[in-house]
């Protein structure tokens, strides 16, 4: 296990990134444990685009749990950070190693599971973060069917994700809009001069929120 500390909006946030958590099924490591450089854009994007006062906050692929606890430092009365289970317990260890255990919490969520107790235990948020969740676009159904169940339609949810842009990422956006009717915008990213070449941050707008929704350059 190694441990970083992790400065955002004035913000000190210990990561520690656990190198023993592998797949069940494939014995392959889950690299989800780790810190990527999209939970940091992510982190540092929504710590200058949004007012997270006395907001609710789901994080989905939480991973290590960066963006979450962001939210929870900058003033957010409630995150859920949600994963596969095996990396429960190394967000648990990020929540109890910044002191946060008072207003985020750490729940297992498979994407597009029909286990609706899952989902509804959970409510609705204000703001749903996702981080290097656009890789394989036979996941996106699941994902999608999970974002319209959390965003629901008593409120406005606004929805953003971080993504290194690789060859997939628009295969998985394609089929977001084409399958699921989300609405994909890419906004600009203004950190410093702007996000790595390589990175790209969207906003997802799910079809029950087209008349009105959030645009983060506006």
């Amino acid at each position: 296990m190694s441990t970083r500390e992790i400065e955002i909006a004035g913000n000190s946030i210990i990561i520690q990134e656990l190198d023993n958590v592998c797949d069940s099924v494939t014995g392959r490591p889950l690299t989800g444990a780790w810190l990527w450089d999209s939970a940091l854009i992510l982190a540092q994007f929504i710590s200058t685009h949004f007012d997270f006062q006395n907001k609710s906050v789901l994080e989905l692929g939480a991973g290590a749990g960066l963006p979450g606890l962001t939210a929870a430092r900058l003033g957010a009365t409630r995150v859920v950070l949600t994963d596969v289970k095996p990396l429960l317990p190394g967000l648990i260890n990020n929540v109890e190693a910044n002191g946060l255990g008072g207003r985020v919490e750490v729940r297992e969520l498979v994407w597009g599971s029909d286990d609706l107790s899952q989902l509804s235990e959970l409510g609705e948020f204000d703001m749903v973060i996702m981080s290097d969740v656009f890789y394989d676009p036979e996941e996106m159904v699941g994902l999608g069917k999970t974002l319209k169940r959390v965003c629901g339609t008593g409120r406005h949810t606004v929805v953003w994700a971080v993504s290194e842009v690789r060859t997939r990422t628009g295969d998985c956006l394609h089929e977001l809009i084409m399958s699921q009717g989300f609405r994909v915008i890419e906004l600009t990213c203004q950190l410093g001069g702007g996000c790595p070449e390589a990175f790209a941050v969207y906003e997802l707008i799910p079809p029950m929120h087209e008349e009105n929704f959030h645009v983060a350059n506006t």
